[in-house]
């Protein structure tokens, strides 16, 4: 390596902050009492993704998004802060931790409304294949937590994926569902030319929704997401099926398995290849915005009591592997 491009290596910054205004456009429903979680992780999405393009100085896409935790909702009007910083690599991914924080500019104070995990990878866009990524070297006691609490995922992350891949969808249901079929549009491109991962993640944000809100008779949102998987990408002018099922209800939650299907629409709906898969839980909510009992979804149909079983067993490797969290304590600031 020449003294030029070591000294352009160690001036790459492992952190990125977005700042801009919640617009009236970004309330996706009329009523609701602020940002809907799909557009969220939206902005996330692209912070994380110009995070990982400035940290490897290449074209990337998103590989995973998990551990979401929605803790409030962002009013129209509010001042949005996204911060995305590099809490580990690989070869050629990067692990991204995001917060997001919002103020009333009238009163100046930042505090959370939500934090997720994002892992991009780099990649050639001639040949699709990945590439290696300049190596993070945490160098503060904060950047060495935070790379721990990345790397106490991974065995959680593998553990899930044998559980799901073990999970058929295709059988006999009762189970509440809603499929949304459309065309990929060009205006959902991302710089490398196919479909940006915030936009598929607002498609499925969209979709379990509405699908809860179908089941409840209530307003749902979403409080937790437990992965969001990316398989293979989506390209303009796909057709795209977004399938939403009920997997189980607790007391006040409502557990969704989410998928993203697309394809040559040409080849019609039996050809489309799984692109995402997610689970998200929604919860409902009151008029004065306090969370309300859920309506009891019991299982009837063969595979549909052992998806109920399986978002159980879900939140049981959570609790078997106990990552490290990834946020440390509540986050407050006043506005620069």
């Amino acid at each position: 390596m020449s003294p030029t491009d070591a000294a352009a290596e160690t001036q790459k910054s492992p952190t990125l902050t977005l700042r801009f205004m919640a617009s009236p456009t970004d309330v996706t429903m009329a009523g609701a009492p602020g940002i809907n979680g799909g557009r969220v992780l939206e902005w996330i999405d692209k912070a994380a993704y110009a995070c990982a393009v400035q940290w490897s100085g290449q074209y990337c896409v998103t590989a995973y998004v998990g551990h979401i935790h929605f803790t409030r909702p962002i009013p129209s009007g509010h001042i949005v802060e996204v911060r995305s910083r590099i809490a580990m690599t690989g070869r050629s991914s990067m692990h991204i931790i995001n917060e997001v924080l919002s103020a009333d500019p009238r009163e100046g104070i930042f505090t959370r409304a939500c934090d997720c995990l994002v892992i991009f990878v780099a990649k050639d866009p001639e040949s699709d294949k990945t590439t290696p990524v300049p190596t993070f070297v945490p160098d503060t006691d904060e950047h060495l937590r935070v790379a721990e609490a990345a790397k106490s995922r991974i065995e959680l992350r593998k553990a899930i994926e044998l559980e799901m891949d073990k999970q058929t969808y295709d059988g006999p249901s009762d189970a509440p569902r809603m499929v949304n079929r459309f065309l990929a549009k060009p205006t959902d491109v991302n710089w490398g030319g196919k479909v940006h991962g915030g936009t598929a993640m607002q498609w499925i944000d969209e979709a379990g929704t509405a699908c809860t809100m179908e089941w409840s008779g209530e307003r749902t949102v979403a409080v937790y997401a437990g992965g969001i998987r990316f398989y293979r990408p989506i390209s303009i002018g796909d057709l795209i099926e977004v399938d939403a099922r009920m997997m189980r209800t607790d007391r006040r939650s409502m557990q969704m398995s989410v998928h993203v299907r697309s394809g040559d629409p040409r080849g019609g709906r039996d050809n489309l290849k799984t692109a995402i898969h997610a689970t998200v839980a929604y919860i409902g909510m009151d008029r004065d915005g306090q969370p309300m009992t859920a309506r009891t979804f019991t299982p009837q149909t063969e595979e549909d009591i052992r998806l109920a079983e399986h978002a159980n067993i879900l939140r049981e490797l959570r609790g078997e592997y106990s990552p490290k969290p990834l946020i440390v304590a509540p986050h407050s600031q006043h506005v620069d």
